[in-house]
């Protein structure tokens, strides 16, 4: 094997609680050090050295994940106001083209943004929001051309074509449907929020068109550290809604839209533990909230009254219901649930919600989610459905009967035949004997006799679930006799909020040994064997699997960490990186000795050991605003000056991306292409075949 890169090692002490730790590899974080960018150089050069020969590969996979993809498709148009929006990728372009058309499908069509224009002469282009005004003359959105999500927001004369003077830099993307801008009523007046120099969202601004946005007037400022601010227009165009949001504690507050000189009410003031959202319905706030419901409930307020000591409860707390959301139409009440793991949406009559439908769906495990659905009177619910085995379909629900209409189903170009593949939920038994639900795909006639190349891929906190969707790119494993599995470990919403609870703070080692006890049980069932096991994280879900690995690194034989989060005490002690003081209800406030203590416990990169470990893929972004590149760096640099064998240790890094890492969808799938050659070569040499 090539010789590895070596990192020096130069003495760093941190002492914590009378603790004293050596963190020989701190430097790693001096970004504009020439010293850094030579070793991440040097790891880049050596991944380029020991997957060199897999390159035949790469490029196979890559042209087969490409040929899955129609590359010249369209969305489903949505109606917004008088026209039809929707957007579309040109064949061989790597970016999306946004269009509208007026009145009906059969008029012209007008081109609002060309993204593939935009990003000419960038290595990185991302858009964070698309918003036409109310009156349809003026277009609103935002560039990040660095990949650290910072937006910039530049507004067009959609009548002219021509941009105006200003440009608005350093605000907030669009975050779980949460906009990076919003429209006044008037179409003269934006909203927008701001970084701090943590890249916390933390202030909201009112913008007029084509004045210097240096007198734009500052309406709110979240001052705390632990929450970041976001915003979002309701459906109905009525207000516009700041959200603020801690780890277990929320706050929101209203102003109107047809007011740009309004300012904004608290609606319910902030109490520690007490989280809600709301959707405004004809007067009145539908609320979830978890006030004495562990699962959440949904009660109703009046504007005029908001606050807790109005609220009315309309459907209670169930223990074997998670309620997720609600979003409200002119006719109807959208109640997002979950129930055993999966997704469920409920149908309400705005005057008596009890009075509701369940929407019944074809599969035993499946995912699907709301899509924008504008209009706010309309008897039509989109929604976007898919399985392991299902391709994405786009369905318009009629809200009154419950009948489907199906829109578009992805096209899959090459050639796909559900039929040849078998999705299944099974559970593992957690130490503590919680059942853990663990989704699985593979190719029909697979045989269980512990031979099987397998990934096992997971994510475990902040409540994020990782639903059984439809990844075509994923048909590059199947086809060569994997197996993929998903671990729906506590630290996730899974189950409940119970479920989240016990994946976090003092129980987030539960996620660790949820997601051994998974591997295990694959193993156990004759799916794979500890020969033939990998196992893949991405953010929280890198420290996931960082920290499996260090637990129990006998048990796979191959990991691949993408902007994988390793240090964690460092990090959470350090409130200048973004998100750590929003994460201290997450993780923990090492600043406690009793979270330090207990996070010191299980941080991957502080419990590196002299050891065997398995053939490893790091990945990361030189300007990942949420885990810093230096994190996988310092990882690998330790990892191996400690390791005791020969195995693989690779370090990828995007020199022009940040946490999502490349921008377009032919690199995109080129990293993906890098990554599955590294587990085939690893996972199914006898088997593999380019």
């Amino acid at each position: 094997m090539p010789s590895f890169p070596t990192a020096p090692k130069r003495d760093h002490l941190i002492t914590q609680h009378g603790k004293t730790r050596n963190d020989e590899y701190y430097w790693l974080r001096e970004k504009e050090n020439p010293e850094v960018l030579g070793y991440l150089r040097a790891e880049s050069d050596y991944l380029e050295e020991v997957l060199g020969h897999t390159k035949p590969l790469q490029e196979t996979l890559f042209a087969e994940m490409k040929g899955r993809l129609k590359e010249a498709d369209s969305s489903v148009p949505e109606k917004r106001g008088g026209y039809f929006h929707y957007s579309r990728m040109e064949q061989g372009k790597s970016y999306p083209i946004y269009c509208r058309r007026k009145g009906s499908l059969e008029s012209p069509e007008e081109i609002l943004l060309d993204h593939n224009a935009l990003a000419e002469g960038h290595d990185f282009s991302s858009i964070g929001a698309v918003e036409v005004s109310p009156d349809g003359s003026k277009l609103a959105y935002t560039l990040d051309y660095e990949g650290n999500e910072a937006y910039t927001i530049h507004i067009r004369d959609l009548a002219t074509g021509k941009l105006y003077d200003e440009t608005i830099p350093n605000t907030s993307g669009s975050v779980y449907e949460l906009g990076g801008v919003e429209w006044a009523n008037d179409s003269e007046t934006i909203y927008y929020i701001t970084l701090d120099d943590a890249l916390r969202s933390d202030k909201l601004h009112r913008h007029k068109i084509g004045s210097d946005p240096a007198s734009d007037e500052l309406l709110v400022h979240e001052d705390d550290p632990s929450y970041f601010l976001w915003m979002y227009k309701t459906r109905d165009d009525r207000y516009i809604m700041t959200y603020h949001h801690s780890t277990n504690t929320r706050e929101m507050r209203f102003l109107s839209a047809d007011d740009p000189n309004s300012e904004p009410r608290v609606m319910q003031a902030r109490v520690s533990g007490l989280e809600y959202f709301a959707a405004h319905h004809n007067g009145k706030f539908y609320i979830v909230n978890n006030d004495g419901a562990k699962n959440f409930k949904l009660s109703v307020a009046p504007v005029e009254r908001p606050a807790k000591e109005n609220w009315v409860e309309v459907i209670p707390h169930r223990e074997d219901v998670l309620l997720e959301g609600v979003s409200a139409f002119q006719h109807h009440i959208v109640l997002r649930e979950r129930k055993d793991g999966l997704r469920q949406i409920r149908i309400c009559n705005p005057g008596n919600v009890t009075d509701s439908r369940l929407t019944q769906f074809p599969e035993p495990a499946y995912s699907v989610e709301l899509e924008n659905n504008p209009e706010f009177d309309t008897r039509l619910l989109r929604i976007s459905y898919s399985s392991l085995i299902t391709p994405t379909t786009i369905v318009d629900i009629d809200m009154n009967t419950g009948a489907w209409e199906v829109k578009k189903t992805t096209e899959i170009p090459s050639g796909y035949n559900q039929e040849e593949y078998v999705s299944e939920r099974i559970h593992a038994t957690a130490p503590d004997g919680a059942r853990v639900p663990i989704s699985i795909v593979y190719k029909k006639g697979l045989a269980r006799d512990g031979k099987n190349p397998t990934l096992l891929h997971g994510y475990g906190a902040y409540g994020a679930i990782v639903d059984a969707d439809f990844v075509s790119s994923r048909f590059s494993l199947l086809d060569r006799g994997f197996v993929f599995a998903i671990g729906h470990i506590r630290g996730g919403l899974d189950m409940g909020r119970a479920w989240y609870e016990g994946g976090r703070v003092f129980n987030k080692k539960n996620s660790f040994t949820d997601f051994i006890a998974c591997a295990e049980h694959l193993i156990k069932e004759g799916y794979t064997s500890k020969e033939k096991l990998g196992i893949m994280g991405v953010s929280a879900g890198g420290l996931l699997v960082t920290a499996s690995l260090i637990m129990r690194p006998d048990l796979f034989q191959a990991v691949v960490a993408k902007v994988a989060f390793t240090d964690v005490v460092t990090s959470m002690s350090d409130p200048t990186i973004p998100l750590t003081t929003l994460e201290w209800n997450e993780w923990g406030n090492p600043e406690i000795q009793e979270e330090f203590e207990y996070m010191i416990s299980y941080s991957p990169y502080d419990n590196i050991r002299a050891n065997s470990y398995p053939n490893i893929l790091l990945t990361t972004g030189l300007n990942d605003p949420r885990v810093a590149y230096w994190e996988p760096a310092k990882f690998a640099a330790r990892l191996r000056a400690n390791k005791t064998d020969d195995t693989l240790l690779a370090l990828k890094t995007n020199y022009s991306a940040g946490h999502a890492g490349s921008s377009g969808r032919y690199d995109h799938l080129k990293e993906i292409a890098l990554e599955y050659a590294f587990l085939i070569d690893q996972l199914a040499s006898e088997r593999k075949s380019v």
